[in-house]
């Protein structure tokens, strides 16, 4: 019999957790996968948080965490929403970024995050347009934003580099499912 899973809890990242943006963005079996570079430095991780989690900034950024094998709660993922830019006519557009600890893919935490971040957008963000770009060849993150109502828009030809040799990506978006539209007086 397979042994249960612990229970996933989301919540708001704070400038406490750099040591955990380091450990998961930072492992060789995660890295390749996103466009940071090896050896991060909580340094800059502290400072990268303290600038998108500043008041008044619409971006979110979100942890999941599920207990350690003493109980405590560890986080084994990250993902974000972030402003498109300050252009005025892409207000309405945000970038997303993820990242799942090795130990703890394929165990519903992208799932998890992804439905925070998709709820959030929806129904609190005034986001009309979700955009990300993927490695073509990161088969279960495309089969995940899939599932959450994305799609490939285009291929970026050597996008970045990635191990020493330049990887392509796909550019894909999520339009709102139910755009918000003008309610009844109260």
């Amino acid at each position: 019999m397979k042994p249960e899973t612990p229970p996933i809890t989301v919540r708001r990242a704070t400038v406490a957790d750099a040591t955990s943006f380091v450990r998961i963005n930072g492992d060789p079996a995660v890295l390749p996968n996103l466009l940071q570079v090896p050896y991060p430095s909580e340094e800059f991780w502290t400072q990268r948080l303290g600038e998108i989690l500043a008041p008044g900034k619409a971006d979110i950024l979100l942890v999941a965490e599920r207990p350690d094998a003493s109980g405590q709660p560890q986080v084994v993922g990250n993902a974000g929403l972030l402003a498109s830019g300050a252009a005025l006519r892409r207000r309405h557009v945000m970038n997303l970024g993820i990242a799942i600890a090795s130990d703890a893919q394929g165990q519903g935490v992208g799932s998890t995050l992804m439905k925070a971040l998709c709820d959030w957008a929806d129904h609190w963000g005034q986001v009309l347009r979700i955009e990300l770009t993927v490695f073509t060849d990161n088969a279960r993150a495309i089969a995940l934003y899939r599932r959450f109502g994305f799609v490939q828009e285009g291929v970026h030809r050597g996008y970045a580099l990635r191990n020493g040799a330049y990887a392509d990506t796909y550019s894909m978006a999520r339009l709102h499912p139910a755009q918000p539209s003008i309610g009844a007086a109260a």
